[in-house]
């Protein structure tokens, strides 16, 4: 796979994870605690960034990303 590929999935799932959390900061002030969306909105953060998390593991243990120090 190629590096750029990897790093473009990465950043995609770094801007969905933003993108809910906006949504529910957003829900949490217009609709002032009483709506339900807050927490599906803020539920969708962890789910994807549990995917991440898992997706990069899996990534690691197959050899496709290889993890390097500080400074590679």
């Amino acid at each position: 796979m190629n590096e750029s590929l990897k790093t473009l999935l990465v950043i995609a799932f770094l801007a969905v994870i933003v993108f809910n959390l906006g949504a529910g900061l957003y829900y949490l002030l217009v609709d002032r605690g009483q709506s339900k969306r807050t927490v599906r909105a803020l539920s969708w953060r962890v789910g994807v960034s549990v995917a991440l998390v898992a997706l990069l593991m899996v990534g690691i243990a197959t050899g496709l990303i290889q993890p390097h120090g500080v400074g590679g």
